[in-house]
């Protein structure tokens, strides 16, 4: 009788992605932050003037969550008055390519519904 050679290990859910995908979305305004972002607003001044809703302390959150993850990075000027940029990562543009295929996957269960 032969024996079945296994060449398949156990899978496990990648959590530290999972976590922060479900971090990101969780959060109402990231996918909003990025949206500005790719339109070049990329102060937090104008991102929230430009968004109802949105204020400084949640922006700020959002911010810091986005920066832990390594999606964005903060540009710190020494000027007077301050002035703080934020960009997205070269790890930032992978995982916004991943939510743009969640979004088309999204919409395409909504459709064939």
């Amino acid at each position: 009788m032969k024996t079945i050679e296994k060449n398949f290990s156990k899978k496990v859910a990648p959590s530290k992605a999972a976590l922060m995908v479900q971090a990101v979305c969780g959060c109402k305004w990231s996918l909003t932050i990025y949206q500005l972002l790719s339109h070049g607003i990329n102060r937090p001044g104008e991102m929230v003037r430009r968004v109802d809703g949105l204020t400084t302390k949640v922006l700020n959150q959002c911010l810091r969550k986005n920066i832990e993850f390594g999606i964005l990075a903060r540009t710190s000027y020494n000027e007077v008055p301050p002035r703080v940029e934020y960009e997205v990562t070269e790890f930032g543009s992978k995982f916004m390519k991943v939510l743009d295929e969640l979004e088309q996957l999204q919409n395409e269960i909504y459709n064939n519904e």
